[in-house]
């Protein structure tokens, strides 16, 4: 009697043996997406991740569960830092890009301007007297064949001062433009009770000659500055006197506008 009852007991609740190799599949079939998934994502920060989640579901440690969610955030952060990154790089591109413009317009506003200059020196045939350059700091324009200044001294000589006057008429614009007026010197060095030092001549220099500009009343001096270069900047040699002469000589120069002023 006991072991009818012992054998129904046993019918009623049938061996659980089966549930350990199902676990083992599921466990094998997991990996598998996993490795499948890495795979879909060539990235080696993840491929690393993957392993070890693969090492943890094998030996019982991380869970899939958790790398999801680890995942997750470490792509959210990624996401973050991607976005920020491409904004600053749009910004600088915008930056980059508006700065080429502005250098592209003034570029071509100086063009124009040395054009009319030209053609002002071509039609009262002035041309052996001024040149215009385009420089890296705006158009420039030199006097040539003319010695402006006596050695030591700093005011135009009087056969010269006609040459500033019809200097004056280039820098005639509708739109007045920054001017800068800068001086020069040979190298013989000064210490007089006028000018201790070729820095202070070559100013003066430049101030003088500035004078005879502005005696044009169409001219605006708060358009005008000085600056004085001394002995540093030559155009010829100063082994010589006619080289020395070259360099005791001044410079105009038209500087581009900046946000449609002049600067």
């Amino acid at each position: 009697m006991s072991k009818r009852r012992t054998k129904k007991r046993e019918e009623e609740h049938p061996s659980e043996s089966w549930l350990l190799p199902y676990a083992d599949l599921l466990t094998l079939l997991l990996a598998l997406f996993i490795v499948l998934f890495a795979m879909s994502s060539i990235d080696a920060q993840k491929f690393q991740k993957f392993s070890k989640v693969l090492n943890g579901v094998f030996v019982g440690g991380t869970s899939f569960f958790d790398y999801t969610k680890q995942t997750a955030d470490d792509n959210n952060g990624s996401s973050e830092v991607k976005s920020v990154e491409t904004k600053k790089q749009t910004q600088n591109n915008l930056t980059n890009n508006n700065q080429a413009s502005s250098n592209t317009n003034n570029d071509q506003q100086l063009k124009d301007t040395q054009e009319k200059i030209d053609q002002y020196i071509q039609a009262k045939k002035l041309k052996g007297k001024f040149q215009t350059s385009l420089t890296d700091e705006g158009l420039l324009i030199t006097i040539r064949d003319n010695v402006l200044f006596d050695s030591g001294e700093a005011s135009v000589r009087k056969g010269d001062i006609k040459t500033a006057k019809q200097l004056s008429h280039l820098l005639e614009m509708d739109t007045p433009r920054s001017i800068i007026v800068s001086g020069y010197t040979d190298n013989i060095p000064i210490h007089n009770s006028k000018y201790k030092s070729n820095w202070e001549l070559s100013v003066m220099r430049a101030t003088n000659f500035l004078k005879i500009l502005l005696e044009n009343s169409n001219l605006n001096a708060k358009y005008f500055s000085v600056r004085g270069y001394g002995e540093f900047k030559p155009i010829a040699s100063n082994a010589t006197a006619a080289g020395r002469e070259k360099n005791r000589r001044v410079e105009v120069l038209i500087l581009p506008k900046t946000n449609g002023k002049s600067q």
